[in-house]
C-alpha cells in the first residue's frame, strides 16, 4: 500500500484531497526503531515531528508504567511538537517499528484543518493532555469498557406462569437476584426487589404468578455498550438491573449496579441510593450536599464531561422525587393530579457545579376551580423549593420556581402561556422560552408532556417565532480569541472567559432552534445537533465541530470549578485564561469559531441582519 492510501485511511488525514496527501508524502521521512528504542524522552526535548506508526507498535509510558499501545495508523508527539512542551511520556518501540515522521509545518496545517482541530479537541479532553498541561497520568477509565466484560455467568430465567414462591426458590438456589422471563421476542424481568415491594409489602400470596409483578419489557443493552452509558441508563430509569442481548436477541448475561459499584473508580450510586433511602426531609438535605465532593471525584476519575452533567442532573432529579414524597406524605394526598417539571438545563441534563433550580408545576383541577387546588401546591412547591435550596441548589435569580404563581398552572393555563409565548415579540417571551421550551417531568401521576409536545410541533407553521427565536440564539457572539492572557469579545473588550454565557450556552441555544424549528420535542444539545443534521439544516461537518467544541467547553468548565471547590471557593463559570494550556487554547479558539460560523449561516438561512 503507497502513502497517500495508508494515511487517507486513519484520522486526521482521512479528510485530506488526494493531490494534498501526495505532497505530504514526498515530504515524509520514514525511520525505523527497534523493539525497545526509545522514541521520545519524558519531559526530555520537546518532539520535533508529528510521528505517524506505520508498522510495529509503540508504548506510551509514565515512568516505567505502560499506560497505552499504539498501533497502525495511530499518531504521537502532537502534543509536544505544537505547544513546545517536553513529551507528557516516554514512548518506546514495543516492536520493531516504522515510522512515517511529518515537520512541524505540516502538522501544524492537518491539525488546523477543521476536522483536524476536531481530532485534537477530541484528544484535549482526555488524560494524555492533562498531563500535558502538568497534571499526573490518570488510570485508564473503566467506563470505556463494554459491558459484556462484566459478564460473569449465563442468565437465569423462568416461566411467566411461575409463582413467586417458586421464582424465589430459583433466585435462592442459583444465588442470582433477578430472572428473566422469556415473552416472544422481549423479556420480563423480576428482581428480589420486586418480590419485596409487589408481593410481602402488600400482602400478596405467595402463590401470586411471577407475570403479575414482573416489569415488562425489560430495558435490555447490547453488549457493545460502555460501562459508562450502562451506568447512566441504570441511574436515569431507576433500574438495578440490565440484561445483555446479542444482536439477534438472545440473552447473553445480567448486570447489576452492585457490578458496576465493583469497578475501581467511583460511581454514583450509593449518592442516588441514599437519598432514595433517606426517612426524612433533613436526611435528604445532608445526603444531597455531598454532590459536590462525588461530581469532582468523578471529574477527576476522568469521566466524560456530558456524562457527570447527566449525573448530576439524575441526582438532582432524585433528591426532588424523595422530598415531594416526604412532603406530600406530611401534607396529605394532593387535590388534584400533577406533574413536576424540569425545565432549563436540568430538564436538559446538562448540570454543572454551579447551578440553579429551574422548575414547574402543572395539575388537572377537574371539576374543581383552580383557587381551590392551588393552595395546596403552592405549599408542596415552596417547601420542595426551599429543601433543595438548603441542599446547596440555590433558587432561580430570576424566580423560575414552581414556588412561583407563574410557573405553577393547570393544563388549560400552560397550554395558554406556551402559545402566548411563541407569538409575544417581547423581550419577556423570549427569555422565557429560552427556559421553558426546555423541559422534562420529573414526578407526579399528570402525564402533561404529551401535551406540551404537541405545541411544540406546530413550531414550524410558525415563521416568525422562528426567527425571533434565531435572533436571540445569534445576537451574543462568542469572544474572538485571546490576546496574552485575556479573552478578547467580539467588540474588542478584554475580560475573563465566561465558558459558560460564552461558548456553552450559545451552543445550546444554536441546538435549541435547530430542535423547534422542525418540531421536534428533543432537549438534549447534541442530541438535538444529531436531528438537525437529519433534518438537513447543518452538515455533519458542522455538528462533530459544535459537538467537540461542546464537549472541551464543557470539560474546561468542570476542571475550572472542580479546583473551585477543592480550595474552598464557591464554583463560578468564569475562567482564568493564565489557567489554559497552549493547546487547550487552540481547541477554545477553534471552538469559538465553530460557533460564530454556525451562527452565522443560521442567520444567513433565516435572512437575519447581520450583528
Amino acid at each position: 500500500m503507497d502513502i497517500p492510501t495508508f494515511l487517507a485511511r486513519y484520522p486526521p488525514f482521512d479528510v485530506l484531497a488526494p493531490e494534498r496527501l501526495e505532497e505530504i508524502a514526498r515530504g515524509l521521512q520514514i525511520e525505523f526503531f527497534p523493539a525497545g528504542a526509545v522514541i521520545l524522552r519524558q519531559a526530555g526535548e520537546p518532539a520535533r515531528f508529528l510521528y505517524v506508526v506505520r508498522t510495529g507498535a509503540v508504548e506510551l509510558l509514565d515512568e516505567d508504567r505502560v499506560l497505552d499501545l499504539l498501533v497502525e495508523g495511530e499518531v504521537f508527539g502532537h502534543f509536544s511538537l505544537l505547544s513546545g512542551l517536553g513529551p507528557a511520556f516516554s514512548v518506546r518501540a514495543h516492536e520493531d517499528t516504522l515510522c512515517y515522521l511529518l515537520t512541524q509545518d505540516v502538522a501544524q496545517e492537518v491539525m488546523g484543518t477543521r476536522p483536524g482541530l476536531a481530532f485534537l479537541s477530541a484528544t484535549l479532553r482526555r488524560r494524555e493532555t492533562r498531563a500535558v498541561e502538568g497534571s499526573p497520568a490518570a488510570r485508564p477509565d473503566p467506563n470505556q469498557r463494554t459491558v459484556e466484560t462484566l459478564i460473569r455467568r449465563p442468565p437465569v430465567t423462568c416461566s411467566a406462569t411461575a409463582t413467586v414462591r417458586e421464582a424465589a426458590e430459583i433466585m435462592t438456589s442459583q444465588r442470582v437476584s433477578s430472572l428473566l422471563i422469556p415473552r416472544g421476542p422481549t423479556y420480563g424481568i423480576v428482581t428480589d426487589r420486586d418480590l419485596r415491594s409487589r408481593v410481602l409489602a402488600l400482602g400478596r400470596s405467595s402463590d401470586t404468578i411471577v407475570e403479575e409483578v414482573m416489569s415488562f419489557p425489560a430495558i435490555t443493552v447490547d453488549p457493545t455498550t460502555l460501562i459508562g452509558e450502562v451506568v447512566l441508563l441504570m441511574l436515569e430509569r431507576g433500574v438495578h438491573h440490565l440484561p445483555v442481548t446479542s444482536e439477534d436477541g438472545s440473552l447473553l448475561g445480567v448486570v447489576t449496579d452492585t457490578d458496576l459499584l465493583g469497578l475501581e473508580q467511583e460511581t454514583p450510586f450509593s449518592l442516588k441510593s441514599a437519598i432514595e433511602r433517606a426517612g426524612s426531609e433533613e436526611a435528604v438535605v445532608e445526603t444531597a450536599r455531598q454532590l459536590p465532593e462525588a461530581v469532582c471525584a468523578m471529574v477527576e476519575a476522568g469521566l466524560d464531561p456530558i456524562d457527570v452533567g447527566r449525573v448530576i442532573a439524575v441526582t438532582i432529579d432524585t433528591t426532588t422525587r424523595r422530598l415531594l414524597e416526604l412532603t406530600v406524605a406530611r401534607l396529605g394526598q394532593p387535590p388534584a393530579p400533577w406533574a413536576w417539571l424540569a425545565l432549563g438545563s436540568e430538564a436538559r441534563t446538562e448540570q454543572a457545579l454551579l447551578t440553579d433550580q429551574d422548575h414547574a408545576l402543572a395539575y388537572d383541577p377537574r371539576e374543581l376551580p383552580v383557587d381551590a387546588v392551588d393552595p395546596y401546591f403552592a405549599r408542596l412547591s415552596e417547601h420542595v423549593t426551599a429543601r433543595l435550596e438548603a441542599a446547596g441548589i440555590p433558587r432561580c435569580r430570576a424566580g423560575v420556581n414552581a414556588s412561583d404563581r407563574e410557573w405553577r398552572h393547570s393544563v388549560p393555563e400552560w397550554v395558554f402561556a406556551f402559545k402566548t409565548w411563541m407569538g409575544d415579540p417581547g423581550r419577556r417571551g423570549r427569555a422565557f422560552t429560552a427556559i421553558a421550551f426546555d423541559y422534562r417531568q420529573v414526578a407526579g401521576p399528570l402525564q402533561v408532556e404529551a401535551t406540551l409536545d404537541d405545541i411544540i410541533r406546530t413550531a414550524p407553521l410558525n415563521p416568525v417565532f422562528i426567527r425571533k427565536l434565531a435572533t436571540a440564539a445569534t445576537q451574543s457572539k462568542p469572544p474572538t480569541g485571546f490576546v496574552r492572557d485575556a479573552v478578547v469579545d467580539s467588540k474588542g473588550r478584554v475580560r475573563t472567559l465566561d465558558v459558560k454565557h460564552g461558548g456553552i450556552t450559545l451552543i445550546t441555544n444554536l441546538a435549541r432552534v435547530y430542535a423547534i424549528a422542525n418540531g421536534f420535542t428533543e432537549n438534549r444539545t447534541l442530541r438535538r445537533l444529531r436531528e438537525a443534521v437529519q433534518a438537513g439544516d447543518i452538515t455533519e461537518e458542522t455538528r462533530a465541530g459544535l459537538d467537540e467544541a461542546f464537549r472541551l467547553l464543557w470539560q474546561i468548565r468542570l476542571e475550572h470549578q472542580t479546583g473551585q471547590v477543592r480550595r474552598g471557593v464557591a464554583p463560578d463559570d468564569l475562567v482564568d485564561p493564565k489557567s489554559l494550556g497552549p493547546l487547550t487554547r487552540q481547541g477554545v479558539k477553534e471552538a469559538f469559531r465553530m460557533i460564530d460560523q454556525a451562527q452565522q449561516a443560521l442567520s444567513a438561512r433565516l435572512g437575519l441582519r447581520a450583528r
